[in-house]
């Protein structure tokens, strides 16, 4: 199903013009490890400067589509044109054009997706995209009426391996933040040394 959704918008030549790439170029820079993430909303307004009118879903799919055939194709090692064959079999729908540009994308990028590929199958960690926080002021509770007690909530952006964003927040007391600020400045100072 999703390859009969790209193959209907590829072929009508729009999303895949050599000028355009989309959403290819985007997949294949996350998969090469230069960007943290996949930023849907970026490449929904680069549909939309390109006049290709598709809906949120639509668009999830066909990222979801290209991700996993360049994740597998990373993985596998293959040439472009085992990929263009590959993608030949699997629908009648391809336009040319589209082929082209995938050939020509896969040329040029797929041995970095590749060596990047084999780092992340070997790591397979999480990544800290962004770090929040927030000072707040338990006045009080059902159990006491004064508690005046401090705390800090963190709010932590996590980059997946598999390439989607989380969020994750947890709360402090004073004393606990206190201590993991010193361990981040622990190691802070036993990067340096690196």
């Amino acid at each position: 199903p999703l390859t009969s959704v790209y193959s209907g918008v590829a072929k009508r030549g729009r999303c895949l013009q050599q000028k355009n790439q989309l959403p290819c170029q985007h997949i294949l820079v996350y998969l090469q490890g230069q960007t943290t993430g996949i930023d849907s909303a970026e490449i929904s307004h680069k549909f939309l400067q390109a006049g290709v009118g598709l809906n949120h879903e639509t668009q999830q799919d066909i990222i979801r589509f290209l991700l996993l055939t360049f994740r597998s194709a990373g993985q596998r090692n293959i040439s472009a044109d085992e990929l263009v064959s590959k993608l030949e079999e699997g629908s009648l729908k391809w336009s040319k054009a589209s082929l082209q540009v995938l050939h020509r994308l896969w040329s040029e990028q797929g041995a970095a997706v590749h060596a990047q590929q084999e780092v992340q199958a070997a790591l397979r960690i999480s990544q800290v995209v962004d770090v929040q926080w927030r000072l707040g002021m338990a006045v009080s509770s059902d159990i006491c009426r004064s508690l005046n007690s401090p705390y800090v909530t963190l709010l932590l952006k996590i980059a997946e391996p598999s390439g989607l964003i989380c969020q994750k927040s947890f709360e402090m007391s004073v004393p606990q933040f206190q201590n993991f600020h010193k361990q981040f400045k622990e190691m802070a100072a036993l990067m340096e040394t690196v």
